[in-house]
């Protein structure tokens, strides 16, 4: 009893999940990442261990990960959080709707390739716009679920929409300050031109993460959605019964 007794205390939330092996490492790379920057104790215990389980249980390699994340935030966040009025133009847009779950309980985005033009875009704004996107996806998530999933629907996607730069940023935000939190993203509608800008990206995506990727072909497409996404979460555009919503902010 003692020993579960240490793992679940420690003011960083309760274990009654997850094995005291792995709980005993977080609490390591606590006392590591701690004595190098106090701002750790912000962070609670399943944050610590999704640093953990992205560097494979490595403790000095995730708690560099986690320095450079606490390093991150309070520049990327100097308020705690990104406002709507700081990523204005990008909402304006509608690339992205935060809607719906999956059948596991993860929150759905669902992102509209062809709608984002480099031409068109701040790429400081839109490194705020992908971290408010992930806070608001997070902000989601049902208890005891820590990731979320993705369509990326490419659908008249063209070289106008091509953004190497924005498509690495909006990686490395989530690779490195977001870890262990997205659980799937399927790729539906690709067109072949797409996969010229895919063999750009792709070596920049960690292999954890590379397997989280799937191409979904048209006469798949209805299958794999429905086997993923429940009817009433999945929305009308691929025949379920979920209204998405302007993804657009109301108007002030």
């Amino acid at each position: 009893m003692d020993s579960q007794q240490t793992v679940k205390t420690n003011g960083h939330g309760h274990h009654n999940d997850g094995d005291a092996a792995e709980w005993k490492q977080v609490s390591e790379l606590r006392a590591v990442t701690e004595a190098q920057d106090p701002a750790c104790k912000e962070e609670d215990d399943y944050t610590l261990r999704r640093f953990l389980r992205a560097r494979d249980h490595h403790i000095g390699k995730a708690s560099a990960m986690l320095l450079k994340y606490l390093k991150w935030k309070p520049t990327a966040k100097p308020n705690g959080s990104i406002s709507e009025a700081e990523v204005a133009h990008e909402l304006s847009q509608g690339k992205l709707c935060l809607q719906g779950q999956d059948r596991q309980g993860r929150p759905m985005i669902y992102g509209f390739g062809a709608r984002h033009h480099p031409s068109n875009r701040d790429l400081d704004e839109f490194k705020r716009y992908v971290v408010y996107v992930l806070d608001a996806t997070v902000a989601r998530l049902p208890p005891g679920q820590e990731k979320f999933a993705a369509v990326a629907d490419l659908k008249g996607w063209g070289y106008s929409n091509c953004d190497i730069r924005a498509y690495l940023a909006a990686l490395d935000i989530m690779q490195n300050y977001y870890p262990e939190r997205l659980g799937r993203v399927f790729l539906v509608h690709v067109p072949y031109v797409f996969m010229a800008a895919w063999k750009i990206v792709y070596p920049f995506i960690d292999d954890n993460t590379k397997k989280k990727f799937v191409f979904v072909s048209d006469k798949d497409l209805d299958r794999t959605l429905r086997e993923a996404i429940d009817d009433a979460q999945l929305p009308e555009m691929y025949g379920g019964k979920l209204k998405l919503a302007s993804p657009a902010p109301a108007a002030k």
